[in-house]
Formats: C-alpha cells, sequence, structure tokens
C-alpha cells in the first residue's frame, strides 16, 4: 500500500546559514578591504604614519592588480591621489609601494584623469630625479602608462619636462636593461608613437657612428605575421647639456609577405582570405600595390631638450 505523497520541505541548519554568510561576506569582501584601506589612508595620511599606512596601500596595490570590478573607480573618488603625490616626495620608507601603486593605477583611465591635479604628475617627475633604480623603473612605468594614446597627459608631461628626466635616466644608468626599456616606452608614448605594452616589443641597442650619440631599436611584431613595427630612438647630444631626442616608427613588411604577393600578382589574385583580423591590413595593402621597399619611415618626432 502506497504511502501519501508528502510536501517537499528544506530545512536550513546552523551550517547551511553560516555556509550562505560566508559566500556573501566573500564576495563583498574585496570592495569592502578597499572601502576600509582607503578610508585609513585617507585618515593616516595627513601625518604618514609610515607603519600604519604601508599594509592599507599594499591592500589597495593588490586589489589594483588583481582588477577587482569597481575597485579603481573607488580610488578615484576617494580623495587619497593627494596622498599618493605626498608620500612619492616624502623620500621615505613608503615611497617605493606608492610608486607600485601609482604604477598600476596609471594603466585606469578613470584615476589618472585626477593625476595632475592631485600634484601626481610633478611628484612622479621629481621621483625621477632621484638614484633608486627601481623606484625609477616604477615611476617611468607610470609615466608611460598614463601618457601611452593620451594626448591631454602627453601635453602635460612634456610641459612639466618629462623628457629632459627620461633622458637623465638613461644616461646615467645605461646597463640597467629593464629601466632603459620603460624609459624608452615612455618617451616613444609621449611623442603618441608608442606601443600598448601587451605589444611585446622588444629593444637592443643600435651602433652609431656619431660620437656622443645612443641609438635603440624596438621590434613589436604584428599578431598577423606578415609585418612588424620597428621603432628607432637616437638620442644626440649637440651642445654640452643639450640633446635631441628623434623617434621614428616604420613599418617592415617580411620576406614571405612579399613572397606569397609577388607569386600571386601575376595570377591577378590578391590573398585576402586569413588576414581580417590584422590591424595593419590597409597599411600592407597600400604599400604592396605601389611596391614599397621592405622598410619605410611613417612617423618622426624630435624633441631639443635641456638637461
Amino acid at each position: 500500500m502506497g504511502h501519501p505523497s508528502m510536501p517537499l520541505t528544506y530545512t536550513y541548519t546552523r551550517s547551511h546559514m553560516d555556509k550562505r554568510r560566508s559566500s556573501r561576506l566573500q564576495k563583498s569582501a574585496p570592495n569592502d578591504n578597499v572601502s576600509n584601506a582607503l578610508g585609513a589612508i585617507r585618515v593616516l595620511g595627513i601625518e604618514l604614519i609610515e607603519d600604519e599606512l604601508r599594509p592599507h596601500l599594499n591592500t589597495v596595490l593588490t586589489t589594483i592588480k588583481e582588477k577587482k570590478k569597481g575597485a579603481a573607480e573607488q580610488v578615484a573618488i576617494s580623495g587619497i591621489l593627494p596622498i599618493l603625490a605626498l608620500c612619492l616626495r616624502s623620500k621615505g620608507a613608503l615611497t617605493l609601494v606608492t610608486a607600485k601603486l601609482v604604477s598600476e593605477l596609471a594603466k585606469e583611465s578613470v584615476v589618472r584623469k585626477g593625476f595632475a591635479e592631485a600634484g601626481l604628475v610633478s611628484a612622479l617627475l621629481f621621483v625621477l630625479t632621484g638614484a633608486d633604480q627601481e623606484l625609477l623603473f616604477h615611476a617611468a612605468r607610470a609615466i608611460s602608462r598614463m601618457s601611452y594614446n593620451s594626448l591631454k597627459q602627453q601635453e602635460q608631461l612634456l610641459r612639466q619636462g618629462a623628457v629632459p628626466r627620461l633622458i637623465a635616466v638613461l644616461l646615467r644608468f645605461p646597463n640597467n636593461e629593464a629601466l632603459e626599456e620603460v624609459c624608452l616606452l615612455a618617451l616613444c608614448n609621449l611623442s603618441d608613437m608608442g606601443e600598448a605594452e601587451e605589444a611585446g616589443m622588444i629593444w637592443e641597442r643600435g651602433v652609431s657612428v656619431r660620437p656622443e650619440e645612443m641609438v635603440f631599436h624596438g621590434v613589436s611584431p604584428q599578431t598577423c605575421g606578415f609585418s612588424s613595427s620597428v621603432t628607432l630612438v637616437r638620442v644626440s647630444q649637440w651642445a654640452p647639456g643639450q640633446y635631441a631626442v628623434s623617434i621614428e616608427v616604420f613599418q617592415r613588411c617580411s620576406s614571405s609577405f612579399w613572397n606569397c604577393h609577388a607569386n600571386k600578382r601575376a595570377a591577378g589574385w590578391f590573398p585576402l582570405s586569413g588576414l581580417g583580423g590584422c590591424s595593419n591590413l590597409y597599411k600592407l595593402i597600400k604599400y604592396s600595390a605601389r611596391n614599397v621597399p621592405r622598410k619605410r619611415s611613417l612617423k618622426t618626432r624630435v624633441f631639443h631638450t635641456l638637461l
């Protein structure tokens, strides 16, 4: 004999409730942690209490590096940017972690647009006059990131003397390859001819036939595989303490592209299939149609600067 059907019921024990509460806390914890850290930085930053400030700066740094949703927006409206500028200028134990944080924040457009008003632009340039190479690296990276593809930021940095400070760093530390590369990328970005960090540009020193000149070549392979962007940076001294910096960008097509095009041209067919994702497709077609050589200058920018 069958038993009558019984309605389904759910019993929530304390363990179930604890799990649900824990889940909610885990979802809200990142933003709560950032809010708490930002609040602490606002309060403690006035007196620059290093031991108490450092963990809060590290919390914000970690959250920004992990790209937590909404974290950049929280920083933008928090009011801590002037405090970060003060930390950079303090030359204390907080300067390095602050430089790392500012470098990460420079990637966030919602944050970096407030850099100038908060005094962070001048603070970063002040840091570039120091001798700590790790600190110089993060300051130069921040300048590179904030000036990439941003005419307004480029103008602000150029007006405040970013170029001579970057050149001075190149001259002072010629054996630090990482610092050299980030300074070169910053110069290219300031000239509005830079590549994104993700492009994976590889730099190497060239040989100069002129005295008092440094030559650098940067190569950035394109995703389509048929061309590469080549950047040439020359730093030339033309008088004591006076330098000219020229930046040129070339588009170089691989031999495989030209061979492929030459073989197909006789048949009246151009191999367009498979190139749809190539950002330089139009340039490749235009140069090929004109039968230009494999190297051709695209853009040139020259800075004259006093050190």
